[in-house]
């Protein structure tokens, strides 16, 4: 697939990266793009990586962990988390989520 082709989420393969949480991820040169379902009372366990992330809610409320704070986020909502930040979460309802990622997370290739 050339990155120039338009494709849709629903196309990709998707996989479980933890339990209740199913993600589907597109690559890019200098970054990732990943959709996320996550069933309500999934557990985000707290964690960090070198990657700068921007979190978009698309649906539903989740509380996110942000170096110790939490917040919580509607539809709608946006919140930019800094490489190495401490972060986790919990689908208080069923989240649609929208995580963008940078650099590449080759973990998710």
């Amino acid at each position: 697939m050339s990155n120039t082709t338009p494709i849709s989420f629903q196309e990709l393969p998707s996989r479980q990266t933890v339990p209740g949480m199913t993600g589907r991820f597109i690559h890019g040169e200098q970054h990732t793009l990943a959709y996320w379902e996550a069933e309500a009372g999934t557990v985000l366990p707290v964690h960090q990586h070198p990657h700068e992330q921007m979190t978009y809610v698309l649906s539903g409320t989740l509380e996110m962990e942000l170096n110790g704070v939490k917040h919580t986020l509607q539809a709608h909502d946006v919140v930019v988390i800094p490489p190495h930040t401490p972060h986790g979460g919990y689908a208080v309802t069923a989240c649609r989520l929208i995580d963008s990622f940078a650099p590449v997370r080759e973990d998710y290739k």
